[in-house]
Formats: structure tokens, C-alpha cells, sequence
């Protein structure tokens, strides 16, 4: 059996990409430029860090990567925009219903 890994970027044996200044600046442009956004805080994996997942008021949708939940939720705040522990609450319905439109379009 093997040791506990040490590296806060690994967790059993996947190696999980920690998050970088592309994904904090793809997340300020992103709020910026869409409307009625929330932020949805999504735990640590086994095969992904925490990430925090913002959903726009007609469903549209983007994660990335962020240092901490903590970060994620002060991230938020700082944008003014509500936050929430995903594994509490769910994934919005307006995502599933935006991705399922999508879908369809595509096989249109």
C-alpha cells in the first residue's frame, strides 16, 4: 500500500492540473459579459480540484478550476453575483435545460 500523496495537485493516482491565470481571467471575462449569473462551488474530486461552475440566466454555462472553495465563494462575492456549495444544492435546472437545447440544435 502506498503513502498518502504529498502534492496538493494529486489525489490517489491521478494527477489533477491545479488552476492557473487562464482560468481566473477566463472567469472575470466571463461574468462580464453575461447577465443573471450564479456561481456554483463544486468539491474536490478524485479526479478534479475544486471548480467553480457559473451559470448564466438562459443556462449557459462554464467551469474551470479555482485555488479553493473559499476563493471561489470570495470570487463571487467580489462580483456580486450569489454563490452556492453545488453539493448541497444541485445543478440548476436552466443548465440541464440549456445543454439539452444544445442537443438538439446540434442534431437539427
Amino acid at each position: 500500500m502506498s503513502a498518502p500523496a504529498r502534492d496538493a495537485s494529486r489525489t490517489g493516482s491521478t494527477r489533477v492540473r491545479a488552476s492557473d491565470s487562464m482560468d481566473t481571467g477566463h472567469l472575470f471575462t466571463w461574468v462580464t459579459e453575461r447577465r443573471g449569473v450564479e456561481g456554483f462551488v463544486e468539491p474536490r474530486t478524485a479526479v478534479s480540484d475544486v471548480t467553480l461552475l457559473l451559470v448564466a440566466h438562459d443556462g449557459e454555462w462554464t467551469r474551470r478550476r479555482v485555488p479553493s472553495a473559499k476563493w471561489a465563494h470570495d470570487f463571487c462575492n467580489k462580483q456580486h453575483i450569489p454563490s452556492y456549495d453545488a453539493a448541497v444544492v444541485g445543478i440548476p435546472q436552466r443548465m440541464r435545460d440549456y445543454n439539452r437545447r444544445k442537443k438538439l440544435q446540434g442534431e437539427a
